[in-house]
């Protein structure tokens, strides 16, 4: 009988997986469970550029108020934000210089695979990393 694994479950939530959540777009479900089971078994990461980018969007779809107010909604979740640093930094390069990820999608994948993470998401570019880091896809957006 296998031996239930006591070490914790790491997600890493890309900007996609956040906007899916805020918009209530497909997917939104998924991500929703993963943020109730946060805790110490589950722990849910998001990285620093994921924030910028989460802000940028509203603003552009929304304006500054509501992109202000989600912003807000957002630091409440049970999330836990990895900065830059130099080593991640340059895991995020070598992803992009091998990669045709945008520079964002690089930290976000090099956060993901400096934690040993699975990375939610809803973006086809990030599937030539599948071999690289553990993906969980929510539902592709149609173009």
């Amino acid at each position: 009988m296998p031996v239930p694994s006591k070490q914790p479950k790491i997600f890493v939530l890309d900007t996609s997986a956040l906007l899916s959540l805020r918009e209530d777009e497909a997917g939104a479900d998924a991500v929703e469970q993963v943020l109730r089971e946060a805790g110490p078994k589950n722990r849910v990461f998001v990285c620093f550029i994921s924030l910028m980018e989460f802000f940028y969007v509203l603003y552009q779809k929304h304006g500054e108020t509501e992109a202000r107010r989600g912003y807000l909604e957002l630091k409440q979740l049970p999330l836990r934000v990895i900065e830059s640093d130099e080593e991640l930094g340059l895991i995020a390069a070598q992803i992009k210089a091998t990669t045709k990820l945008s520079v964002a999608d690089a930290w976000i994948a090099a956060t993901t695979e400096r934690l040993h993470g699975t990375l939610i998401h809803k973006d086809p570019e990030f599937e030539p990393l599948k071999e690289r880091i553990s993906l969980a896809p929510l539902p592709y957006k149609n173009p």
